[in-house]
């Protein structure tokens, strides 16, 4: 059965609910637009950037394989292997053998990973300060996503 979509989606909306969601995306656009030159700026992608920041951000341990990278960056495995080959020839992260697992090798940044993941990682959290309120989702309050009351 497929289902049916709503005629008047935009209807479920009112003109402040559009302007905040609008604000909101913008936001987004901003500090995408931001993060991509400032990482182009120290010779890094974008992509190698959000590697670096997974990395570091893992839970609970200091590295990650290949496998739950891809799953972290939303990206194919043989797209992250290709990521970590470049990032790796350029001395920011390093593959060691996986003692749990020998199919497997863990990816762990370097000291030189950690030290531009450290500066780019300030200047981002600068730039969310400034762009505060522009990245605040939008308050929907009791509303639900067909426009009625929640109970």
């Amino acid at each position: 059965m497929v289902e049916q979509e709503n005629p008047h989606p935009a209807a479920a909306l009112s003109k402040q609910e559009f302007e905040a969601l609008a604000r909101f995306r913008f936001g987004i656009r901003r500090y995408l637009r931001f993060s991509e030159e400032t990482v182009r700026r120290y010779g890094l992608t974008p992509q190698q950037y959000q590697l670096l920041l997974a990395l570091m951000g893992f839970p609970e341990r200091e590295w990650a394989t290949v496998r739950e990278l891809a799953e972290r960056l939303q990206l194919r495995h043989h797209s992250v292997v290709e990521l970590v080959d470049r990032a790796q020839g350029q001395g920011l992260v390093a593959r060691v053998a996986n003692p749990d697992d020998a199919r497997s090798v863990r990816v762990l940044l370097t000291p030189e990973g950690e030290r531009i993941l450290g500066r780019l990682s300030a200047l981002h959290r600068e730039e969310l300060r400034r762009l505060d309120s522009a990245l605040t989702p939008p308050d929907w309050g009791s509303r639900v996503p067909d426009g009625s009351e929640s109970v």
